[in-house]
């Protein structure tokens, strides 16, 4: 029986309430790449929650396997680097042990990010609270990345920050921006940036990093993809295709 052999599959494990990522990714996709979603319970970025959101992990990394995706993505920066450097490769063995498939989180796919385009000093600006910013930023110093400055909105319930205009991440990534930062980070999967990576980027005159942006850029890598427009130079310039 004849069988479809032209489409390959992303898995991504959401927080439950983001209402921003499938859309946003979803969208994005080369035509002959599906998206597929697990969801993890999560309503508020807090420190309890974004440690709380992995318990589920292995149980929704089995999910995704069983629709044989390509690689699995846990696209969210709080919870993938809220235990200090290393904690983003304890959840990819605990993603690939339970699924058998490739993995990354956010918080690798910006290292991974930083190191290609040889970043040594960024800023980052986020809708959640400044407690919770600095968790992110504790995780890139220790990794030898450099904090120029960072912003944070104050939200807390991620329902929240999923209904926030997008124009509320270029308003913050030109506010936190510092003339020595070599990039600027805007941090949290539920918050729309797609719509302005460019147009920072232009405005900046510097590479811009979201969340989403790099944890797509990181699976289609892996996956050996060809170079997407409208994303950043990120995307537009350091995807190969593989032969």
């Amino acid at each position: 029986m004849a069988q479809r052999k032209d489409l390959r599959r992303i898995g991504v494990l959401l927080p439950s309430s983001s209402s921003v990522q499938e859309m946003d990714i979803g969208r994005a996709l080369p035509k002959d790449i599906t998206l597929h979603v697990a969801r993890m319970r999560l309503n508020n970025v807090d420190a309890e929650s974004t440690l709380r959101v992995v318990q589920e992990i292995e149980h929704e990394s089995q999910k995704l396997a069983d629709v044989d995706v390509d690689v699995i993505i846990f696209p969210a920066t709080a919870p993938s680097s809220r235990n200090g450097p290393g904690y983003d490769q304890e959840l990819i063995k605990r993603i690939k042990a339970a699924s058998g498939k490739p993995a990354t989180t956010a918080s690798t796919a910006l290292l991974e990010a930083l190191h290609v385009l040889s970043v040594k000093q960024i800023v980052i600006g986020a809708p959640w609270s400044a407690s919770v910013n600095q968790t992110v930023a504790a995780f890139l110093e220790a990794n030898g990345v450099k904090v120029l400055a960072q912003e944070a909105l104050g939200l807390v319930r991620n329902l929240e920050i999923g209904l926030l205009d997008p124009q509320t991440a270029l308003d913050i990534g030109r506010r936190v921006d510092r003339p020595d930062a070599d990039a600027v980070m805007l941090a949290c999967g539920n918050w729309s940036t797609f719509p302005i990576i460019d147009q920072l980027e232009r405005d900046l005159g510097k590479p811009v990093l979201t969340t989403n942006q790099v944890s797509l850029w990181h699976a289609l890598k892996l996956m050996g993809s060809k170079p997407l427009d409208g994303l950043g130079v990120l995307l537009r310039q350091h995807l190969v295709e593989r032969i």
